[in-house]
């Protein structure tokens, strides 16, 4: 093992070349903050959700209708729990980054509350969305033998199941969590769904691996995307300080009944592409 009393003299001086390069560029660093949002934390919001979405498929396998009740009775306090206190991260570290933390703007626990409280009365709701997304993979995939493959194995539905839960809370305005939500799914199964992107039921990604669909995507029902495909932006306008102008519909529009085939690349928020 290398002997980190190998550095002697240098350390200090390597010490303090490093700090002088966090106080030269405030963007890389959260010094002299107090609250961030756990990506850990999300993560385990993340499987908690899988785990209630589909029960006896992911996480306790010995579930019956006579312990079902049970099960979720336990799953959901701590989905509750952990849903307040990286809501309230999230609430605080973004009020702190914008240099609202005052005291007379808390935008704390009781906020957290009322969000989480919306998201958890979501879940049936979502589920019942992802149960069309289920049969959608196993009828559009000829090589799918059930639709218990499809839940334990395939990539794409693992992919959307965690979009969208991310759109509620990014409908809700939470901030930051959506966004970590969808990039922890990218970094599973090499899909990039931007949490703000609108998607109708029914929705199937077959294979997946590179498929992009950016944060004002529109897509209707019945739609079924292969790998490779990118729903993205033209180029970016600015404005007279030359700074990218947010907020406005930047990537397509896709009807109800239509099929993207692989590396299809389709940008821009004038484009439509219609329904069938």
């Amino acid at each position: 093992m290398p002997d980190p009393r190998e550095l002697g003299d240098a350390l200090p001086s390597l010490v303090d070349r490093l700090v002088q390069s966090y106080d030269s560029d405030p963007r890389t660093h959260h010094v002299d903050k107090r609250f961030l949002p756990s990506k850990a934390g999300i993560v385990r919001i993340c499987d908690l959700l899988l785990e209630l979405t589909y029960p006896a498929y992911v996480g306790r396998q010995d579930l019956t209708r006579h312990n079902i009740s049970y099960h979720v009775g336990e799953l959901l306090p701590r989905l509750w729990d952990q849903l307040c206190t990286e809501i309230t991260r999230c609430l605080y570290h973004d009020a702190e980054d914008r240099g609202q933390m005052t005291p007379d703007h808390d935008p704390g626990p009781a906020e957290a509350v009322n969000l989480a409280r919306k998201f958890i009365d979501a879940v049936p709701g979502i589920r019942a969305q992802l149960a069309d997304d289920v049969q959608a993979h196993y009828d559009g995939d000829p090589a799918a033998v059930s639709t218990a493959e499809v839940v334990l194995a395939y990539p794409g539905l693992l992919a959307i199941t965690i979009f969208r839960y991310a759109h509620k809370l990014f409908e809700l305005d939470v901030p930051k969590m959506p966004r970590i939500m969808t990039e922890h799914a990218h970094v599973l199964t090499g899909i990039d769904i931007h949490p703000g992107a609108n998607i109708g039921r029914y929705f199937c990604i077959d294979h997946g691996t590179g498929v992009v669909i950016g944060e004002t995507t529109d897509i209707g029902d019945s739609v079924k995307i292969y790998q490779g495909v990118t729903l993205g932006a033209l180029s970016f306008p600015k404005d007279e300080r030359g700074r990218i102008i947010r907020g406005y519909k930047r990537h397509p529009t896709v009807g109800n009944g239509v099929t993207i085939y692989a590396n299809a690349t389709i940008l821009g928020g004038e484009t439509v592409i219609g329904d069938g």
